[in-house]
């Protein structure tokens, strides 16, 4: 069985966003020695679709393609253009009627959200932009700090290398884990990051000196092991509770309290894969109070408990 993987390109698109999970899907056809899935370049219109690097892609009108398994709709610097053109929100709102699954990678999630097809849902995009996404679309559920989010038939991922995340899930999902696997290691790629995983650099830029909440992350990181309620937050932030959620998802995409658990996982992350202090210790130092907890917060975010994820991390030292 083959299956028709159509990228809707667009000038100015980001290279990568396409030629990232084409690359997936090409390995995985070789691995699974069937044909497995074709590749289509489209647009609004048949044509050329430049690139932000200056390349350019011979692309047929996405109306043409008879058969859609899964549309993948590309991001980039050219976005803001694409999404205010009717012709190609119409041709992506028709597509969608036909296809199996429908994908976006990085800011492709705005073209996806202002044909009014993520209404009600929860997406991502590029760290970078969930500000501004957040503000244009307040129907849609912004989730800044996931590698991807998959919503039913509907997938957006996260910023340009998330798209090869993106392809190896849902390769997964139609030729199973072991190619998937294949794949992965085919492109000399970790195999999955979960799609829950957070798009660690979002944080990091939260303690830029141009943020408003930097010096209040700051604190958090400096004290993880602190009960941070909102209004201890808040507090510290010279803010309500109130005003302190609406700005801070205005300016993050994410809730204080997701911001400090995130803060709290990462540092979890990296003590346990160092591999040194038991995983009690981790547990009461990142702010978690108990393993369980910690564990639950673990699986949540990345798919593993902390002992698989302390075990991968000496394996691959080995």
């Amino acid at each position: 069985m083959t299956r028709t993987i159509a990228f809707f390109l667009f000038d100015d698109f980001q290279l990568l966003d396409a030629t990232g999970p084409i690359a997936a899907f090409e390995i995985a056809s070789q691995s699974a020695g069937d044909g497995a899935y074709r590749i289509v370049l489209a647009g609004k219109a048949s044509g050329r679709a430049r690139a932000s690097v200056g390349v350019t892609l011979d692309i047929e009108a996405l109306s043409s393609v008879e058969t859609i398994d899964t549309l993948i709709v590309a991001g980039g610097v050219g976005t803001s253009r694409a999404m205010a053109c009717e012709e190609t929100l119409q041709s992506i709102r028709e597509a969608n009627k036909r296809a199996h699954r429908l994908c976006s990678v990085c800011t492709g999630s705005f073209i996806l959200a202002a044909a009014g097809l993520l209404d009600g849902l929860a997406a991502t995009t590029h760290w970078e932009a969930a500000s501004e996404f957040v503000r244009r679309f307040p129907k849609v559920r912004m989730q800044a700090d996931r590698i991807y989010v998959r919503q039913e038939r509907i997938w957006t991922a996260a910023g340009v290398s998330a798209g090869i995340d993106l392809a190896l899930a849902l390769i997964a999902e139609d030729l199973g884990e072991e190619i998937a696997k294949r794949t992965a290691r085919g492109m000399v790629v970790y195999h999955r990051r979960p799609g829950g995983q957070s798009q660690f650099s979002a944080l990091l830029e939260l303690s830029s000196p141009d943020n408003r909440f930097s010096d209040l992350l700051d604190k958090v990181r400096g004290r993880l092991d602190h009960r941070w309620t909102v209004e201890a937050l808040a507090e510290e932030a010279h803010m309500t509770p109130r005003h302190l959620s609406r700005a801070f998802a205005a300016a993050t995409g994410m809730s204080p309290a997701k911001a400090v658990e995130r803060l709290r996982l990462e540092s979890a992350r990296e003590r346990i894969e160092a591999g040194v202090e038991p995983i009690e210790i981790v547990a009461v130092k990142a702010g978690f109070g108990d393993t369980h907890r910690m564990r639950r917060a673990f699986i949540q975010s990345f798919g593993a408990p902390p002992q698989s994820l302390r075990r991968q991390a000496r394996a691959s030292a080995s």
